[in-house]
């Protein structure tokens, strides 16, 4: 931890909060506190917002190219140090170093992605259907932008938001989630290492989120906020970029539903299962929720998934052989562990796990449950914690109904032999992704985001740089 930065990242250089004020980072598997960082406050967010306003208008006007090689410069540094990014990772967050080396991998991807998208900013021109005038567009940067990212994914969801931001060409103000700085101030020290000129990126570590933010996004000096966190959340946040119309992009909560038909191919769906369930300790906002099992193989397929679940082995992300880590906080474990009483309360049984370990930590066993109400709490609630509920159908049409009786659609997962059922379902369910056959939809080079309360815009592929871009268009009269 020792060269980890732990103070504000400000026009390019590490600075200690205003007030002086620090806040600790706790390592969720013990409890201890790793370090403490600087705690940003309003006069914090005033400097980072001039360092960003400062440097916009020269760095719009950097050529592309240069653009791309920083973030070229950028995706090999994190490469190179993977192993490093990835104990740090896991010693703020918790999960598995395994886990936490596919997210450095993954991370690094959307530098490289967007390092290839920075040259590839196109406009147009043409001739209006008057014929007497010509029209060219261009692509301009939207101006300085606020990011905030959560703790879940700390440095994936980092590049996934910075990444385009550079290539489009606008400077930013990053506020990543109290729970986990490092990732991100480590992230900042990478980014000046590979040449990002000072004011572009700015770092704000805060326990006192709204005193940062809302005067940002009510000033009028921020364009644009992208924001990944919860539903409530992001609500509030809206109605504050409302005032200055501030341009906003908002990946939410969801609740996704997991489709298992007869002619599925069950050890298909269970890994699926395993992978859309487990991903993170089922800590990710595409996690499976709801799973509907088909009543002819719901049997089976509990079965199967319990021996899965059961098998893993849970205890401290750094210790050989774990496959399941720590759930973020004491917070984040009372919430499943209330979700799963409530639906024990209400009928369902208990295929394994269930009941929380003694000892430090804040660990939660791998839980399989069946025979779950539709009225009960996690049906409409995100769980973020490693539990399956299992309901059953019998009939396409119930089922597609009871997926989309939801106010969230980000994600759903759909598993079936059948062709005509393939498509036929998928289009119908109200969500922005889709896994056919698969447990895994996150990709750099796929558009990331959902409809209805899941999230406004799109993350990632071709169209992730949209977000941070407008058009200007010029009128040319031919005389």
């Amino acid at each position: 931890m020792t060269d980890t930065p732990t103070q504000l990242f400000i026009g390019g250089a590490w600075v200690d909060a205003a007030d002086g004020a620090t806040m600790p980072v706790d390592d969720p598997a013990t409890g201890e506190i790793l370090c403490h960082v600087a705690d940003a406050g309003a006069k914090d967010a005033q400097r980072a917002e001039e360092a960003a306003v400062r440097a916009q208008e020269e760095w719009a006007r950097t050529a592309p190219r240069v653009r791309s090689e920083i973030l070229r410069r950028a995706y090999e540094i994190i490469v190179e140090r993977t192993d490093e990014l990835a104990h740090l990772m896991t010693a703020e967050m918790g999960k598995p170093l395994a886990e936490a080396r596919g997210e450095v991998a993954y991370a690094a991807e959307f530098f490289r992605w967007f390092s290839e998208e920075a040259v590839r900013i196109e406009g147009g021109n043409g001739v209006l259907p008057d014929g007497r005038n010509r029209m060219l567009l261009s692509r301009r940067p939207v101006g300085p932008c606020l990011l905030i990212t959560p703790w879940n994914f700390p440095l994936a969801m980092g590049t996934r938001k910075i990444g385009p931001a550079i290539a489009a060409g606008c400077t930013m103000i990053l506020k990543p989630a109290p729970q986990t700085p490092l990732s991100s101030l480590a992230l900042a020290a990478i980014l000046k290492e590979a040449g990002l000129p000072d004011g572009v990126l700015n770092v704000v570590t805060t326990s006192r989120a709204g005193e940062v933010c809302e005067p940002l996004l009510r000033g009028g000096r921020i364009r644009k906020l992208s924001f990944t966190g919860s539903t409530n959340v992001g609500r509030l946040l809206l109605a504050q970029s409302a005032e200055a119309v501030v341009r906003t992009s908002m990946e939410l909560g969801g609740n996704a539903p997991f489709i298992v038909f007869e002619d599925a191919d069950l050890d298909k769906a269970v890994d699926g299962a395993m992978v859309a369930k487990m991903r993170n300790m089922g800590e990710a906002c595409t996690a499976a929720n709801r799973f509907f099992v088909h009543s002819s193989v719901v049997e089976e397929f509990g079965r199967r998934l319990a021996e899965r679940m059961g098998a893993l082995v849970v205890g401290p992300g750094t210790r050989d052989g774990v496959d399941v880590g720590p759930l973020i906080d004491r917070t984040g474990r009372g919430k499943v562990e209330e979700l799963v009483a409530d639906a024990v309360e209400r009928g369902a049984r208990v295929l394994v796990g269930g009941r929380t370990p003694e000892g430090p930590g804040c660990f939660y066993p791998p839980t399989v449950l069946t025979d779950v109400a539709p009225d009960s709490r996690l049906m409409d609630t995100e769980i973020f914690g490693p539990v399956a509920a299992i309901l059953t159908f019998d009939d396409e049409v119930e089922v597609i109904r009871r997926a989309n009786d939801t106010p969230w659609g980000l994600v759903g997962y759909v598993f079936t032999e059948g062709l005509d059922r393939a498509l036929r379902v998928s289009e119908r369910l109200e969500v922005g992704m889709v896994g056919l056959n698969t447990g895994l939809v996150s990709n750099p080079a796929a558009p990331f985001g959902g409809v209805k309360q899941s999230g406004l815009g799109r993350e990632g592929g071709r169209v992730g740089i949209e977000e941070f871009l407008e058009y200007q268009y010029l009128a040319v009269p031919v005389r």
